[in-house]
């Protein structure tokens, strides 16, 4: 007997309730009686008496038998001055919960309540709780990961943004203004790559002479280079005609926003605004009795039309027929002729095509004179000009240098996107748009950053509300399940009892 009674009694969690229902410590209806017990709590606790361990009590969200074990020993406290001689309660208030005791110990139906509380913190309460918790760890993680992420491609996309910026020359801060700005000084920047070419007449001479040398060639040499390389950046009709214009009426770049003429946007001036009639005076004087040459008579000799054509001796009107392209005074620039060499499309490139040739001339001459060491290549420019016998490896390639850097001046991709603008006041608004596209993305990266760390904080919260849940549902199931042992115990003869699967 002994060695049984020391054989502790191991019992799992989650069939503890069967358990009890088999060994019949509790009625199999229990459920039934427990709902009548939990409509006498919810009318008995309504009327309570003030009371600060009593408040701390029915501050749970579940009110079980051990609950009301200490609420009546607090009332016996507070409704002492309710108690008879005969060592009975008068108040209605200890009757109350005097009756809910005797009803859950009626058939043990507080101990199959404990028991399916027990059950149920163990089984579901607790690892949904734990659960949400890991969740809400787990949502951080990847919320910090994407805000990281966010980051870094908001980061590199402004990188790309000014790195595109840098390649058209601007800061950025504005970019339609700064490209309208970057047009404006274009003008100088041509007229000074104009201007440097006046050091070209070296390297056209000596690409004329060679030309000559080793060829019948009766074309003209290089003709834009050298009219540039003489004359300077001039206008485009200057190029053309020969002559210097002596009024120049650039054309206007800026496209103007389109406008809904209306009958409230016409600017009618004074016209029609008078109640009086205006006589308006065209030149012409129209007098009574002029004979105009025109006869409504059938059988007159005006037979073709009735028209007097004037062939009565009079002196024939000349008509002078200009020539196309022509359609404009004398000695005036205007459209495409206002615009200087390097300005106007075509002109500009032929000029850079010429470019091209000297420079392909003077690397190609500087790569010959390398291998004429033999005696047939000597023998061959024996009878060459002096410009040509006089020139040496070296000079050859610092040549090739001014006209590479000229060349490149004009070639370069911020120029070209300069060129493109000065053609085109369009392009600035695509390159406007694209451009604002990155930073758009940029800040909708920035934006999106925001909303992440917005949910980070929100599931940090969540988790600061879960967890004390937790601590506080381990604490409560640790206390039953020390109660309900020790109850159980009781009941053999205070043999240990070990509810098993308790996880808190």
């Amino acid at each position: 007997m002994e060695n049984i009674q020391n054989i502790p009694i191991d019992i799992q969690t989650s069939k503890l309730v069967d358990w009890l229902v088999d060994r019949r410590h509790c009625n199999l209806k229990w459920q039934n009686s427990v709902m009548e017990i939990r409509k006498k709590i919810n009318i008995a606790i309504q009327d309570m008496p003030e009371n600060e361990e009593i408040k701390d009590l029915l501050a749970g969200s579940y009110i079980h038998y051990f609950h009301c074990l200490k609420i009546v020993e607090k009332l016996k406290g507070t409704e002492a001055s309710s108690k008879n001689i005969f060592g009975r309660y008068s108040s209605q208030r200890m009757k109350d919960w005097q009756e809910i005791l005797a009803l859950y110990e009626k058939d043990n139906a507080y101990l199959a309540e404990v028991a399916s509380l027990l059950s149920r913190s163990v089984s579901y309460e607790g690892p949904a709780l734990r659960k949400q918790v890991t969740k809400a760890k787990q949502q951080q993680q990847d919320l910090s990961r994407r805000e990281a992420e966010c980051q870094s491609s908001s980061a590199d996309l402004r990188e790309r943004y000014y790195a595109a910026c840098k390649q058209y020359g601007i800061t950025g801060e504005n970019v339609a203004r700064e490209l309208q700005a970057l047009v404006k000084d274009l003008p100088s920047v041509l007229d000074g790559t104009g201007s440097d070419a006046a050091k070209l007449e070296e390297h056209i001479q000596l690409y004329t002479v060679f030309t000559n040398f080793v060829s019948d060639w009766s074309e003209p040499v290089l003709p834009m280079l050298t009219f540039v390389q003489k004359k300077g950046n001039t206008t485009f009709y200057e190029w053309r005609t020969g002559n210097t214009p002596l009024v120049v009426e650039k054309p206007v770049m800026e496209e103007a926003p389109l406008d809904t003429v209306t009958e409230e946007t016409i600017d009618w001036g004074d016209f029609g605004s008078g109640t009086e009639t205006q006589e308006v005076n065209f030149g012409i004087t129209v007098e009574d009795g002029v004979d105009w040459g025109i006869s409504l008579d059938s059988g007159s000799k005006e037979d073709e039309g009735g028209i007097d054509w004037g062939e009565s001796g009079e002196a024939p009107i000349e008509i002078e027929v200009l020539e196309g392209g022509t359609d404009c005074p004398e000695s005036v620039a205007r459209g495409e002729d206002a615009l200087t060499i390097l300005e106007n499309p075509e002109s500009r490139a032929q000029f850079i095509d010429e470019l091209m040739e000297l420079e392909t001339f003077l690397a190609q001459r500087r790569s010959e004179m390398g291998e004429e060491a033999d005696v047939v290549a000597m023998s061959q420019f024996q009878l060459a000009p002096t410009v040509i016998q006089g020139q040496t490896p070296q000079h050859i390639g610092d040549m090739q240098a001014v006209v590479s850097d000229l060349l490149q001046r004009l070639t370069s991709l911020r120029m070209q996107h300069l060129f493109m603008i000065l053609a085109s006041p369009r392009y600035v608004e695509r390159v406007s748009e694209t451009l604002r596209q990155k930073q758009k993305q940029a800040d909708i990266l920035v934006l999106k950053r925001a909303a992440l760390a917005e949910n980070r904080q929100k599931a940090l919260e969540e988790q600061a509300t879960l967890e004390p849940r937790v601590d506080l549902l381990a604490k409560t199931t640790r206390e039953l399940q020390k109660l309900i042992e020790a109850d159980i115990a009781k009941r053999y003869n205070d043999r240990p009892v070990n509810l098993m699967g308790v996880k808190v």
